[in-house]
């Protein structure tokens, strides 16, 4: 690792102190985890601490850990919020990692007040993951349609959806119904025929 990616991690364990559950330094980048509790503290001090500055916030993207290397994950642990952080003055770059702690009603605070280009951002992560973000001011979705049913970046999310849009030549309008796909399982050719590919002619 460079000197000043090890002079970074020196200075992140130093200020963030017991809030620090995880740092690790993986292709030359950084990445720590925070708890729920302490999400919001810590990221206004990697914005406003002297020796950080990370006054820039690049990216916020949601995660769905669930069967994570085909491993069930740990409850509190499927959903993840995930910044990615620039710092101008020091010309160094972070990535911030926060859980929720509830599965079923995955919930993080919003850091719209610290970085206000977060807004659009959160709104992605929830609309794609159903992330909650306490304190955002305008939490609707921003990708999919109004009345989409569910959140489609979630792996329990059926790759059809619920339901489709389809135009009634009839009523003259759009209308939404149950999807009518039949879910279908394909497998490769080489897979299911025996002796397909062999080049041993008689």
């Amino acid at each position: 690792m460079s000197a000043k990616l090890e002079r970074l991690s020196q200075i992140l364990r130093i200020v963030l102190g017991g809030r620090l559950r995880s740092l690790t330094k993986d292709r030359g980048e950084i990445m720590i985890e925070v708890g729920a509790e302490d999400y919001l503290a810590a990221a206004r001090t990697l914005r406003d601490h002297a020796e950080l500055r990370f006054e820039q916030l690049m990216d916020i993207c949601g995660v769905d850990y669930s069967a994570y290397g085909n491993v069930a994950c740990e409850p509190g642990r499927r959903f993840a919020s995930v910044l990615h952080m620039l710092s101008i003055e020091h010309n160094w770059r972070l990535r911030l990692k926060v859980f929720c702690p509830d599965d079923n009603f995955p919930a993080v605070d919003s850091v719209c007040d610290l970085w206000p280009s977060a807004n659009w951002q959160e709104r992605e992560a929830f609309d794609l993951y159903g992330i909650m973000y306490s304190g955002h001011t305008d939490l609707r979705r921003i990708l999919t349609d109004y009345g989409f049913v569910g959140h489609p970046l979630r792996k329990d999310f059926p790759v059809s959806g619920y339901t489709e849009m389809r135009y009634d030549a009839e009523t003259e309008r759009v209308i939404y119904q149950p999807v009518t796909i039949e879910p279908r399982e394909n497998t490769p050719r080489v897979v299911r025929e025996a002796g397909y590919g062999d080049t041993g002619h008689v």
